[in-house]
């Protein structure tokens, strides 16, 4: 009676340990825009994507190779420490991956490209792709183990928006 107690209780506290352990969702697990992301003590939150044809206004215009996506996110550092943020990764269905552009220039509200968070602060922003009009993965990295590329996904749906591009200045010839 006592050996039984004994292993039960001996297995109760090897999944309590086990579960308690767990650094959050599975690499692969999936959310939707809007969902909380929690990645180790990181929490990511999708709260927007659009698309653009071009960037930028009257002379500083910028076209891209297929679309612009803007992916507007909200980090929390849950952390004790700073936290870094790499540069996110889009996963198309054929599996093709895209990586997150360099150069916000044109973009409202940017990101950035160095980031670091402090310890139980929250960062919001754009982030910015050029890719061909399909839906995507947002693959949201855990950055306590950036080696080891262990990640989430949020899926983004294609939604199309109502993008006016800016029409080009007027030359004067065309006057006459």
């Amino acid at each position: 009676m006592i050996r039984r107690l004994w292993w039960s209780a001996l297995l109760c506290s090897g999944a309590l340990f086990f579960t308690a352990c767990q650094k959050g969702p599975a690499t692969g697990t999936q959310f939707s825009m809007g969902d909380r992301v929690p990645v180790g003590q990181m929490t990511y939150s999708v709260v927007e994507s659009e698309w653009k044809t071009q960037l930028g206004e009257s002379f500083k215009v910028r076209s891209p190779e297929n679309r612009f996506l803007l992916i507007r996110i909200s980090v929390t550092n849950g952390t004790g420490t700073d936290a870094s943020i790499p540069l996110f990764t889009l996963e198309a269905s054929n599996g093709q991956t895209y990586r997150e552009l360099s150069n916000g220039e044109g973009v409202v509200n940017w990101f950035g490209l160095l980031r670091t968070i402090s310890p139980g602060q929250t960062q919001q922003g754009a982030i910015l792709f050029d890719v061909p009009l399909t839906s995507f993965k947002l693959r949201v990295p855990d950055v306590a183990d950036p080696g080891l590329e262990k990640y989430v996904t949020v899926q983004i749906p294609l939604r199309l928006d109502a993008d006016v591009p800016i029409q080009s200045p007027i030359s004067p010839d065309s006057l006459k």
